[in-house]
């Protein structure tokens, strides 16, 4: 394997362990540079698919464009830490999925190619629906955190009714912030 062609999978094997792990708040400059380097990265594969022609350099240049897509939303993920950013990661690996499945169906025709586009089709779905699932879990977690806390913060606060002066002075404040209130 030559140097030109390490680099680049050394980059997208750390995209991809990046990936799982929460937000590392990149810096401005690591992030400036990473997102350069990502950007030359998928143009020189993309250039690889002059070589090609016909629906193998169609779906050629869409994986390579689904590759610097997804890559881009992990990297803007990775500096921001922002669960939206994550979201956007996300959808951009299942939108680069159905599309470069997508033009991997234009070699087929008939009824193979209407079979493969729905097949396409019922993946992307499937990945869209399982994303807005997470999101409604992610959000019923939040809501039930924000609710046991503030139950939590009424039975502290009650408690601290049974004291006076400083001591009760003290506990509120202390279940104040034990409880994020």
């Amino acid at each position: 394997m030559t140097t030109r062609t390490r680099a680049p999978r050394l980059l997208c094997l750390a995209l991809a362990a990046w990936a799982g792990v929460a937000s590392a708040n990149l810096s401005k400059p690591v992030y400036s540079q990473a997102k350069d380097e990502v950007k030359a990265m998928f143009k020189a594969e993309r250039d690889k698919c002059d070589a090609l022609s016909g629906n193998a350099k169609d779906v050629c240049v869409e994986r390579a464009k689904g590759h610097e897509k997804v890559a881009l939303a992990n990297l803007e993920y990775q500096y921001t830490g922002k669960e939206k950013d994550r979201n956007d990661y996300l959808e951009a690996r299942y939108e680069a999925t159905y599309k470069v499945a997508k033009e991997m169906c234009d070699d087929k025709s008939g009824n193979a190619k209407d079979v493969c586009v729905a097949e396409a089709k019922a993946q992307h779905d499937k990945a869209k629906a399982d994303l807005k699932a997470n999101k409604a879990v992610v959000a019923a977690e939040s809501d039930a955190a924000e609710a046991r806390l503030k139950a939590d913060y009424k039975v502290a606060k009650e408690r601290c009714d049974s004291l006076s002066g400083d001591a009760k002075d003290s506990c509120q404040a202390s279940a104040k912030a034990r409880y994020f209130q």
